[in-house]
């Protein structure tokens, strides 16, 4: 009688873990897939909404700012008050946001509600990774890491796919109405396998100095390097920015050494050298991962002339790679050592993107698959191992934290990174346009502002090209296209630069450290 009691625990004990770890799962793969779905839908929102791709880059990077920032306040929120609850309301505040951002008429209502949609996901995420870690038992610490990458790798697969077929055969606005059904599917599983555990702590509060600094300081540099190619690095408004970005910076860090353990990034936490470096590393490697997803498609669709779903489709190599290898990464960090997977991996991030900005007008798309194939295979082995080496760095009350801290570093490298991206590919295509023997040379600054948008096919760019005969509109768009291109390669390569940077770090800084008696897998990774 008690064996068949017995039998009978273990089995609604395996049957609820199952579920927890798939509703899990479904909450990754749809914050995943929010982010490569809508890189592929981006021509199409420039085109309905008149805008060019300096705005329209705002759609990812506001979502991403407001999750960086507000991701490790999530983290802990999550391990304070239960992750469970935390998650559920963050999921909530996702699928109403995701609704709104689908009904909205303006870029600038579209960009507010996206980064609304950042808070949401901000609870979310560090929820989700302490969960995933607390399902499994310790000593699958570094299968916890993969699953929660590999799934995070399926669902940035499947985005470039699900968002291409959604926008060629209904709306762009569809890649955000699906979030809802997805998210209200993810709350019921959690709500029904995980319960709520508040993990209270004395003394906690939340760090609202340390948010509204470091959102400041974050806000003015992405502002300077959005605004630089419109107003000049010369202009006094540029040179503002920058110093006030310095200045809530330098506030940022002083008000974090006073705050103490509440802090926004704890002392404690950053004291931890393999922590510390996992968070370098992943903010080197994110702006070639985030420039590649957003510039990909956008090649693709302009230069290529491939539909949504095409495009979506054809970054397979890049992204069935990174799912595919995010599975294998913990066995051959186990085998190997972290330190020669970490190393493997930065070295492919430093050469994908190098291979990828050898594409130019007359391209064809097969020359595109070498570098998405090696840049796949980077992320794969570099996001899971330097994560669980991060997360299992410090004491198992703190993963959330530690998986937020990990995450903002991730997104606001990204963020940064895309921004400065942007600034390099609009300012060289401006000076495409510029150089002699381009009919653009006599278009004023507001004409050439709108021809940006030509290769999406916006209304004012229509017009800037129905002032001139055929012949002059078609060199005027050729001019255009050979401008993006070059502006693509250099941003590449400054993306491919800075992935070099992570590797020299990660050859002088990583290190394989033999485990002490007790010590959990994968806290000596690095």
């Amino acid at each position: 009688m008690a064996q068949r009691a017995a039998r009978k625990g273990k089995r609604l004990a395996s049957r609820q873990t199952s579920i927890a770890l798939a509703s899990l799962g479904i909450s990754i793969v749809l914050l995943a897939q929010d982010f490569s779905a809508l890189n592929v839908a981006l021509p199409s929102i420039e085109r309905e909404l008149d805008t060019d791709l300096t705005t329209v880059q705002w759609v990812i990077n506001a979502y991403a700012l407001v999750f960086a920032v507000l991701i490790v306040t999530g983290g802990r929120l999550a391990d304070e008050f239960g992750r469970q609850r935390i998650f559920l309301i963050g999921a909530g505040i996702f699928a109403v946001t995701s609704l709104l951002a689908g009904l909205a008429p303006t870029p600038i209502l579209l960009i507010s509600t996206r980064a609304l949609m950042g808070i949401g996901a901000a609870l979310m995420w560090p929820a989700v990774l302490g969960m995933a870690y607390a399902v499994l038992p310790a000593d699958r610490a570094s299968l916890a890491g993969g699953l929660v990458i590999g799934a995070a790798g399926v669902g940035q697969a499947i985005g470039p796919i699900t968002g291409g077929a959604l926008t060629e055969f209904l709306s762009w606005r569809w890649v955000q109405f699906v979030n809802v059904p997805l998210a209200l599917l993810a709350m019921f599983g959690i709500w029904r396998s995980i319960p709520a555990v508040a993990i209270p702590k004395a003394g906690g509060r939340i760090d609202y100095p340390g948010i509204v600094t470091l959102s400041a300081g974050l806000f003015a540099l992405l502002f300077a390097l959005d605004q630089a190619t419109e107003w000049g690095w010369g202009d006094w408004r540029i040179i503002l920015s920058l110093v006030l970005a310095a200045a809530f910076m330098a506030l940022f860090v002083v008000i974090e050494r006073r705050t103490g353990p509440s802090a926004l990034v704890p002392f404690d936490v950053m004291s931890s050298r393999p922590f510390a470096v996992a968070c370098v590393l992943i903010a080197l490697i994110a702006p070639a991962f985030i420039a590649i997803l957003l510039y990909l498609p956008q090649l693709m669709e302009k230069l290529l002339n491939f539909s949504p779903l095409m495009a979506g489709i054809g970054m397979l190599p890049l992204l069935a790679c990174f799912a595919l290898v995010s599975f294998v990464a913990a066995p051959l960090a186990d085998r190997l050592g972290a330190r020669i997977v970490i190393i493997a991996g930065t070295a492919m991030m430093a050469g994908g993107p190098f291979l990828l900005s050898g594409f130019a007008v007359g391209s064809s798309y097969t020359s595109l698959i070498a570098g998405m194939v090696v840049t796949g295979i980077g992320l794969g082995l570099v996001f899971p191992t330097v994560t669980t080496a991060g997360v299992t760095a410090v004491d198992a009350s703190r993963t959330s934290l530690a998986g937020g801290i990990i995450y903002m570093f991730q997104l606001a490298g990204g963020a940064i990174g895309l921004g400065l991206t942007t600034t390099i590919v609009a300012a060289a295509a401006q000076s495409a346009l510029r150089a002699g023997g381009s009919p653009a040379t006599d278009l004023s600054a507001d004409e050439l502002t709108a021809l940006r948008g030509v290769l999406a096919g916006t209304e004012s760019s229509q017009e800037v090209l129905q002032q001139f005969p055929a012949d002059v509109a078609r060199r005027l768009l050729d001019s255009a296209s050979e401008a993006f291109a070059s502006g693509v390669q250099a941003g590449l390569r400054l993306d491919a630069g800075l992935a070099a940077l992570a590797l020299v770090v990660a050859v002088l800084l990583v290190r394989d450290q033999q485990r002490r008696p007790g010590e959990r897998e994968g806290d000596a990774a690095t």
